[in-house]
């Protein structure tokens, strides 16, 4: 059978699939707004886990680490698995469990929601959103170019990226539409089947491919022949000491504040449930991170001289080469099932957050659910938008939100477990930690300067985390009385 054809027939049977998926739960999603979403507030282990981890693995992972690791090697691997695998579950407790039970005590149901009735303060609400809209745009951005890349690539050019990533919305925020979280929930099992499935298989594909009849060794050894500095770590750039501590803290801090994944950890039936998730979390990274990296390192000597952002078309040339029909269909369905895992539960989230954050809940329960859904594709147009305009790579891009996230941990930190934190001191921490974010920025190169150093040789996050801190302090002392939430178990 024609390569393309077995492409497409399995790209039918997978969008037929997470449109079935959809269909199912339409019924029940309808009948509420807890229930559209929030799942009714009772996503159990397996499918919590799944809708988290597929949530977290994006076209970052699948496109963008093999395409820095293209030029960057195994150092890739040592600035992000290790770390994540430790930080994210440790937030998980940290942040999520807290907040879970605050959210279900106070009848909230989205981040930015969940602090304003913590403050009794509407303006966190609405700066908080503003603040996840800003950083969850670019980072939607990079999960449409990821897909739209990669079809390109494995169809020869006879779909234009336009075409690709329009599809890849509008099936996303169909069975979003339909089913709202129960439905993303169930996909996502679905979908981190296939992607994780296929990286670890991929791994000792594109490993025989490069290495021959050696295998691994062969492969490995054909590295070091060709660059052996991609199988050490730098110690200049991201790699430096001052770096390298700056882009630790962003990537274990990030992930708990995207609202697209603090709202699912609000959704678990149990805190038995979030520490399930931790214990399972740290072993699914790594399985994925490692096989993530080496396609890029493998693919540095499979097709040399690629530079700069061409580098994010590594991961389909290697499926092209090095994979038979009907397993490269299955490679472009990882990446699709990656995008669409973490696509769909961003439009819901934002829908969900411009419904009840920045209109207010409806007396009709059905109501906030018709806003979400309309909501959902003015967030989708937005994000098409944006993609066609945009130019940078997707790791350098998806950098920036990542960053930009963590200047909001302080804030979504203390207010579960300091009692007397208040809405001054939330504002402040804030507002004063994306200016700081912001100048930094600018000092170390404007949207592309995310993973350069800014002064004294950390990366803007650090001074955005730092300031705020100092703001959440500064404000919280000099703000009076704290808001009328109180976090069960905060602490003092």
């Amino acid at each position: 059978m024609d390569p393309l054809t077995t492409f497409f027939i399995a790209l039918v049977a997978y969008v037929a699939l997470v449109l079935g998926v959809g269909i199912m739960a339409t019924r029940r999603a309808g009948s509420s707004s807890e229930e559209y979403f929030l799942a009714g507030r009772g996503l159990g282990t397996l499918v919590l886990f799944m809708a988290l981890f597929g949530t977290n693995c994006t076209a970052f992972v699948l496109v963008g680490i093999p395409g820095q690791a293209y030029h960057d090697g195994l150092g890739v691997f040592s600035i992000n698995a290790p770390i994540i695998a430790l930080g994210i579950p440790l937030t998980f407790w940290a942040i999520g469990s807290p907040a879970r039970r605050l959210a279900r005590e106070l009848g909230a149901m989205t981040p930015a929601e969940l602090y304003s009735r913590r403050f009794g303060s509407r303006a966190v609400g609405m700066v908080m959103f503003a603040f996840f809209t800003v950083y969850t745009l670019p980072y939607m951005v990079t999960a449409i170019r990821g897909a739209a890349v990669t079809l390109t690539v494995v169809t020869e050019g006879q779909v234009p990226e336009w075409i690709g990533g329009a599809a890849v919305l509008v099936v996303a925020l169909v069975y979003t539409s339909l089913g709202g979280m129960r439905a993303t929930a169930w996909t996502n099992v679905v979908q981190g089947v296939i992607f994780l499935g296929f990286m670890i298989a991929a791994f000792f594909v594109f490993a025989n491919g490069v290495g021959g009849e050696e295998g691994i060794g062969g492969a490995m050894r054909a590295v070091r022949d060709h660059d052996p500095e991609l199988l050490g770590v730098k110690d200049t750039g991201l790699y430096a000491p001052a770096a390298w501590t700056s882009w630790s803290l962003a990537i274990s801090l990030t992930v708990v504040a995207f609202p697209h994944m603090l709202v699912r950890l609000m959704a678990a039936d149990s805190d038995r449930t979030l520490k399930n998730i931790c214990r399972l979390y740290p072993v699914a990274l790594i399985a994925l991170w490692a096989p993530a990296v080496m396609v890029g390192v493998f693919g540095a000597v499979a097709f040399p001289g690629l530079e700069g952002k061409e580098s994010d078309r590594i991961f389909s040339m290697m499926v092209t080469e090095y994979l038979p029909p009907a397993l490269s269909a299955l490679g472009f369905l990882a990446v699709l099932a990656a995008v669409m895992s973490t696509l769909d539960a961003q439009i819901l989230t934002l829908g969900s957050m411009l419904s009840r954050d920045i209109l207010r809940p409806s007396k009709d329960p059905k109501g906030d659910v018709r806003r979400g859904r309309a909501f959902g594709v003015v967030i989708a147009v937005a994000v098409f938008v944006l993609w066609r305009v945009g130019g940078q790579s997707i790791f350098s891009l998806a950098s920036v939100s990542f960053s930009g996230y963590v200047t909001l941990t302080p804030a979504l930190f203390l207010g579960l477990r300091w009692r007397r934190f208040n809405a001054a001191g939330a504002l402040t921490s804030i507002l004063g930690a994306n200016a700081v974010y912001f100048l930094a920025l600018e000092s170390a190169g404007g949207l592309g300067g995310a993973m350069s150093p800014a002064w004294f040789g950390y990366l803007p996050v650090m001074w955005g985390f730092l300031a705020g801190c100092a703001g959440a302090v500064l404000g919280t002392y000099l703000g009076g009385q704290r808001g009328v939430g109180v976090a069960p178990a905060a602490g003092t």
